[in-house]
């Protein structure tokens, strides 16, 4: 289970509380919310590239209470993520978890890795090779 480090900067946002771990990946843990807007979507991802300094960055999610996304929402995203990201790794406790983040990633192709795992210990050591 995914664990806030003590002396991390940890942030907050409506849809997931995220940091950076001590090798750089950004951990994302995803909160139960509402499904955003794509206005709401847009800042979130505003306040995520601003906390990277535009950066490309390894992350990993905890996607276990992920909320469901429009297609207009994952298509922004993947174009917004292309820019600061270099791989994904999603990790879930839930069956549903799996089955909405495996939507997000799989219904467009994405221009950077990504891979599900069931444990964020594979996940890390996944993100390794991109660092």
């Amino acid at each position: 289970m995914l664990t806030f480090p003590k002396k991390a900067k940890i942030n907050e946002t409506p849809n997931s509380t995220f940091w950076f771990d001590a090798d750089g990946i950004l951990i994302s843990i995803s909160k139960k919310a509402p499904q955003p807007t794509l206005e709401e979507s847009k800042l979130l991802l505003e306040e995520l590239k601003k906390s990277i300094d535009d950066k490309k960055t390894c992350m990993l999610i905890n996607v276990t209470h992920i909320s469901e996304t429009s297609r207009e929402i994952r298509d922004y995203a993947v174009e917004k993520f292309s820019k600061f990201v270099k791989a994904i790794a999603r990790v879930s406790n839930s069956a549903v978890g799996k089955m909405l983040a495996n939507l997000f990633f799989t219904i467009k192709t994405q221009p950077y890795p990504t891979k599900m795992f069931n444990n964020e210990k594979g996940d890390k050591n996944w993100l390794q090779q991109f660092l």
